[in-house]
């Protein structure tokens, strides 16, 4: 596994994600923001920021798959959200617990959360792009 994740003492110990990832595979992968579309382009969780969040994850999955990935590969996570407020974050964690949950996985790659004022549409309410790194030749 290219990927090795790391809490390093003297640093806070974050539940759902690792501080640090140590990569040492040979290609990157980068994924572009995914956000709460289903496969058909259709709305999910509409209002709704744990539904977004589980679907973008999930999103990320599919990309991941493609390129024969998983989230063990992952070496880093940036969240974009609209409107962030720390309140919000139980309804964030539900929906990576929820994603987690259905891909039999534990997405705990660094990740960045920026608050933005805006998405791309005005029903977007979370976008997740992902850095993987993985062994082997295309």
């Amino acid at each position: 596994m290219p990927i090795t994740l790391v809490n390093p003492a003297g640093l806070p110990q974050v539940d759902i994600y690792r501080q640090v990832s140590v990569a040492t595979g040979s290609r990157l992968v980068f994924i572009a923001g995914q956000v709460a579309r289903d496969a058909e382009g259709r709305k999910v969780g509409e209002g709704d920021l744990a539904a977004q969040v589980e679907q973008c994850y999930l999103n990320i999955a599919t990309a991941l798959a493609e390129v024969g990935a998983t989230f063990d590969d992952v070496a880093k996570l940036t969240v974009y959200l609209v409107d962030w407020t720390p309140d919000k974050m139980p309804l964030f964690a539900e929906g990576v617990g929820r994603a987690a949950a259905r891909l039999g996985v534990t997405p705990a790659a660094p990740l960045t959360g920026i608050g933005v004022a805006a998405l791309a549409e005005p029903d977007l309410l979370v976008e997740v792009e992902a850095t993987a790194v993985i062994d082997g030749a295309a």
